[in-house]
């Protein structure tokens, strides 16, 4: 016999608020050893839980279907399908799918910029200490950038520099506002929402809203994306840091 579950008073009710309930992470990679120590540095964290692991691209993709993660680390190397197709197909498949932050050994690889083409939300590097990876996945679940700018920069010089094209660039520009072109700049920067608005000495919330604006109308899911598309359209150039200003 199935048991209801107990009802406990609402905070309207005058009891006490539900605890927000811990972000659910999948492990997507092929050495059990990285594995077990994201598992054990994650687990530790009461706002995280590793709800599934994943040792192929090919076990991943359903996993994440059938657990509907909050967001995904994926090794950006696997057998079967590495994190790239498993990105693209998990992005193409669901209407609701997770942030995936690629995992990679150097921070210049040349998978790194086609995961992060991809759809990926942003990398992480194998070294990377166990403060950073917590910050990393709850960066990535609030939907706050995970970029490296320089590492970027440097990503964007090498991959993309051949594809940037004035015609673009005037198509970018016209599409947004001034105000827009100045978020986007600082958000290619790596500035957050809070730096933004310091910059440009408006609040917290009009920034939020430019960076709706300007995801919004360059058909983006997020920052990450909006960034790779400036690189790309030769709205900023990947050879030198990009402005500070508006």
């Amino acid at each position: 016999m199935t048991q209801e579950p107990a009802t406990e008073p609402s905070a309207e009710q005058g009891g006490p608020p539900h605890p927000p309930l811990p972000l659910r992470i999948v492990l997507a990679d092929d050495e059990r050893m990285v594995r077990t120590a994201l598992r054990a540095i994650l687990g530790a964290e009461p706002d995280l839980e590793v709800v599934g692991e994943a040792s192929t691209g090919a076990e991943a993709v359903p996993l994440i279907r059938s657990l509907r993660p909050d967001v995904v680390l994926m090794d950006v190397r696997m057998p079967e399908i590495d994190g790239i197709r498993a990105t693209e197909q998990v992005l193409a498949t669901m209407p609701e799918p997770p942030r995936i932050i690629v995992v990679t050994t150097f921070e210049n690889d040349a998978y790194v910029y086609d995961a992060l083409r991809a759809g990926a939300s942003g990398f992480l590097l194998k070294r990377s200490g166990a403060d950073e990876l917590v910050q990393a996945v709850r960066l990535v679940a609030r939907s706050d950038s995970l970029l490296f700018p320089a590492a970027v920069r440097r990503l964007a010089a090498r991959h993309a520099g051949q594809r940037a094209a004035e015609d673009t660039a005037r198509l970018l520009r016209a599409r947004l506002s001034d105000r827009e072109r100045a978020v986007l700049r600082l958000m290619t920067a790596g500035l957050t929402n809070a730096e933004i608005a310091d910059r440009l000495g408006v609040g917290p919330a009009t920034v939020k809203t430019h960076v709706a604006g300007v995801l919004a109308k360059l058909g983006v899911r997020d920052r990450t994306q909006a960034v790779i598309t400036a690189y790309e359209c030769g709205f900023v150039r990947p050879t030198a840091a990009p402005p500070l200003g508006p």
